[in-house]
């Protein structure tokens, strides 16, 4: 498979939509306090804010997020600020768009959005989470263990997993990421970065298979 495949190969279909499905927690949207988009290489997560902003699911966005080796170089003034400048052109107000440019991980997201939001005396009872679509398992494990008193819903584009692929234009990189992401909901709950997860026998069987296919860059080790 060349490096920037655009369609997924049909061997490797059955582990990848198992992933895929597991990381989904298809929560029912409601109003909340505030929407938070986290900083990834996905510039789906802001179009999906600002529609949800739109759609007046809450009154202010969020983007958090620097630069990971992931997003450098398609984000290269920081993931929130390129995200901040996509919701403006959607339509998104000024005044409805908050920016946290240092975030580094999950964990940074969470706990630096919840700084910013209490130094702008705003109070938030409850939250949505928008991020790509394999992030929001963990974004909602990682919430719920620093930030425990917020009711948090999650959100992200509601593409198809095929849709999703050629959307981002590389297979192999949606494969590593989620396998990568897989392997956090276990690893971070053990580390006390996160809640623990429930992680199913399909789940292991088809993130092991994809390790064994090689797609281990964003491994931890």
């Amino acid at each position: 498979m060349s490096e920037r495949a655009t369609t997924l190969p049909e061997h490797l279909r059955a582990d990848v939509q198992t992933l895929w499905d597991y990381h989904d927690l298809h929560h029912d949207l409601r109003p909340t306090d505030v929407g938070i988009g986290l900083g990834s290489h996905d510039l789906g997560v802001a179009t999906h804010a600002a529609k949800l902003y739109q759609q007046g699911y809450f009154p202010k966005i969020l983007f958090t997020g620097a630069n990971a080796p992931t997003t450098v170089e398609r984000f290269p003034r920081g993931e929130a600020v390129h995200y901040r400048e996509h919701a403006l052109e959607l339509g998104v107000p000024d005044d409805a768009i908050l920016v946290e440019p240092t975030a580094r991980n999950t964990g940074d997201n969470i706990k630096r959005s919840r700084e910013l939001l209490a130094a702008q005396g705003i109070g938030v009872k409850e939250v949505t989470l928008i991020s790509r679509p394999y992030q929001q398992r963990r974004a909602y494990a990682t919430c719920k263990k620093l930030w425990p008193e917020v009711e948090v819903r999650c959100a992200s584009q509601p593409l198809p997993l095929d849709e999703y692929l050629q959307s981002i234009g590389d297979v192999a990189r949606v494969i590593t990421m989620l396998v990568g992401d897989t392997q956090r909901i276990s690893v971070y709950a053990q580390r006390g970065f996160a809640i623990p997860q429930d992680v199913p026998k399909n789940v292991e069987r088809a993130f092991e298979n994809l390790v064994a296919h090689g797609y281990t860059s964003r491994l931890l080790t």
